[in-house]
């Protein structure tokens, strides 16, 4: 069953062509993964989804709804999309509590399991200003799935991480699938895609193949 599915979706900036007539499906419990050079459209394709950016013409239907027409913003997406913004002078646990007081989803205990879940420590009062590249990308996932979204898109998630931490990551990305997850994620890394995903496009100045 399609969760996302994109139809002739065609966004311009200016005379720039950015995303030429797209096609595009992700199914439950598929990990989709889109590989592509830098300014291909990567990240322009994936803002579509989340309802951030509005295509020039074509549909984006999510979860059934359509974007623009049903709903503008699907409320089921936890995402990476670039560099994910955090409160410097807060700790982990603060920034994720924050952000999980928005919409009283989840309790603290919960934003605490999902910083165990992707190895950070929930206790630790280090300011996120400190954290390395590696913990604030860990930071980052810990975000987008701690409010148990039935959607993840992920832009480069192993991002700053280290041999042993991709490896978890990879870990926790395939039980998630397991579990019942569509996700979709962007990576320039090959081993990334091959041992994650199910379907791979590649995007190159804007149109988009299936190359697996």
């Amino acid at each position: 069953m399609s969760v996302i599915e994109m139809k002739n979706v065609v966004k311009r900036w200016g005379k720039n062509t950015v995303l030429k007539s797209v096609d595009f499906e992700a199914d439950v419990s598929e990990i989709v993964g889109i590989i592509g050079h830098n300014g291909s459209g990567k990240t322009v394709l994936m803002k579509c989804i989340c309802g951030f950016i509005t295509p020039d013409s074509g549909e984006i239907t999510v979860s059934g709804k359509r974007l623009g027409k049903d709903i503008d913003i699907p409320k089921n997406i936890g995402l990476i999309i670039e560099a994910p913004g955090f409160l410097p002078n807060f700790s982990g646990f603060g920034n994720l509590w924050q952000l999980a007081k928005i919409r009283g989803k989840i309790s603290k205990d919960d934003v605490r399991s999902t910083m165990k879940t992707v190895g950070l420590n929930p206790n630790d009062k280090k300011h996120v200003g400190k954290f390395s590249l590696g913990m604030r990308q860990r930071l980052g996932i810990a975000q987008a799935i701690m409010e148990n979204p039935d959607i993840l898109i992920l832009d480069e998630p192993m991002n700053g991480l280290d041999k042993d931490g991709i490896e978890e990551i990879r870990e926790l990305l395939l039980k998630l699938k397991n579990d019942g997850k569509t996700i979709i994620i962007a990576s320039h890394n090959s081993v990334d895609i091959d041992v994650l995903c199910d379907k791979v496009f590649e995007i190159d100045k804007g149109t988009l193949t299936v190359i697996r």
